[in-house]
């Protein structure tokens, strides 16, 4: 605990670009959370744009039932 996990349009990262953002992500969530870095876990998961409605956007974005937990949404 916590697990991160981020939905993008399909993208590859080389090995540099992995490390920056794993390092990002963890040094922010071990900060917000006060928890150790092995404590964290960051998922990637590559959806075409063609899906990115029907599985992002409306069920994690504009569906959520609860909005206090979208600590952030798109401009679009």
């Amino acid at each position: 605990m916590p697990h991160v996990e981020i939905s993008h349009f399909p993208a590859e990262l080389d090995a540099a670009a992995r490390a920056r953002l794993d390092a990002d992500i963890t040094a922010a969530i071990t900060r917000a959370f006060g928890v150790r870095d092995g404590a964290v876990s960051i998922g990637l998961a590559a959806v075409p744009k063609e899906e990115w409605t029907e599985r992002v956007y409306r069920p994690l974005i504009t569906e959520r039932t609860d909005p206090a937990t979208l600590l952030r949404g798109p401009d679009y």
